[in-house]
């Protein structure tokens, strides 16, 4: 039997199944501006929606830190306990100086907002099956496998979500993710290598790290994208495949990592997408998962410049517009026939996608 897990106790209902904690930002006396990453991202795309009026503090999920009893429903322990080693961090997470600081520094201010960050992967895994959508600020750790971590990702929160999810709820037996990272997500990759439920679509730059050939094996739908790659192209791409996976297999659970790392000028993703473009990206992903009334669950992956929080705070933003997330809005689960003529509605105005 599983373990009792405090990351599957009920949200309140009142709250948008959205997962955050302060302790997701990675602060330490400035070393963190030694990586490309905005370590402050996640905090970034809170206060932009607070200050569009969509949320406030009362009405988000508070993400709880992943303890070493979850990460262990994935993770080995011989893989846990490389990571009391402060140089394996710094090799994780790319930040050479991290070797040099005592562990217990590592552990909390590194680690632990990357175990929280997991821990509201998790969370979020629970409240898109009840909800019918969900959305965590942080995670998308799609790197890290069971046994190894890497390009800044030390926990394997995707697999853990899905393994949560298949363990615990009743119905999820099948899972798709669908990783628009301009990485390829070799970690969920190697860990479900030969899983049947799960059906892996992965859009990358395939001249850039990790290049991991074997992890490549488990790619139902691989889709290799050039130096640079626009709008145009990558809107069709991300259109056709999203439609082609799910009409090939309708799972139980989306979960999709929309890292932002494909926009133009990101110097590590090497793709030329406008925030426009992102937006409409995501927008393209929701629709897919509402109009086929699938849950989804969305994590926000890598994006190494200072202008991608406001990209996906407006990202979000346009799929509340849209009436893609709601606060109200359910799926199957629902038996409420003014929510069964909301998701009606909202499948109509789903049919007429464009891709201009």
């Amino acid at each position: 039997r599983p373990h009792r897990s405090e990351l599957y106790e009920d949200a309140p209902s009142t709250c948008w199944p959205i997962v955050y904690s302060p302790d997701y930002n990675i602060t330490f006396m400035g070393l963190e501006k030694l990586h490309p990453f905005d370590a402050g991202k996640w905090g970034k795309v809170i206060n932009f929606l607070k200050d569009e009026k969509l949320i406030a503090d009362d009405l988000i999920v508070q993400a709880r830190e992943a303890t070493d009893e979850d990460l262990l429903v994935v993770h080995t322990r011989r893989y846990l306990n490389k990571l009391k080693w402060s140089f394996v961090v710094a090799t994780i997470t790319e930040i050479p100086p991290v070797a040099f600081l005592p562990n217990f520094v590592v552990q909390r201010k590194v680690l632990k907002p990357l175990r929280t960050q997991t821990g509201g992967t998790i969370m979020a895994g629970k409240l898109a099956v009840d909800r019918g959508w969900a959305i965590n600020v942080g995670g998308g750790f799609h790197h890290c496998s069971s046994d190894k971590g890497g390009g800044f990702c030390a926990y394997a929160d995707i697999t853990l979500a899905i393994k949560f999810l298949f363990e615990r709820v009743q119905g999820v037996s099948k899972a798709t993710i669908i990783d628009l990272d301009a990485h390829q997500g070799n970690g969920h990759e190697r860990d479900f290598m030969d899983d049947h439920r799960v059906y892996i679509m992965d859009a990358y730059n395939r001249y850039i790290y990790p290049g991991d050939g074997f992890a490549k094996r488990a790619i139902k739908r691989k889709v290799e994208l050039e130096w640079g790659t626009e709008d145009t192209e990558y809107l069709q791409k991300v259109h056709t495949h999203v439609e082609g996976a799910l009409n090939e297999l309708k799972p139980d659970i989306i979960v999709y990592n929309a890292g932002t790392d494909i926009l133009d000028g990101d110097p590590l993703g090497g793709l030329a997408i406008s925030p426009q473009g992102i937006v409409k990206r995501d927008e393209v992903v929701f629709k897919a998962a509402r109009s086929r009334r699938i849950p989804i669950l969305m994590v926000t992956s890598g994006g190494y410049q200072k202008r991608t929080a406001r990209i996906i705070a407006d990202s979000i933003l346009n799929l509340h517009n849209l009436g893609l997330i709601d606060k109200e809005l359910v799926t199957g689960r629902a038996e409420n026939p003014k929510v069964e003529q909301m998701i009606r509605d909202s499948a109509k105005g789903l049919t007429n996608l464009s891709l201009q």
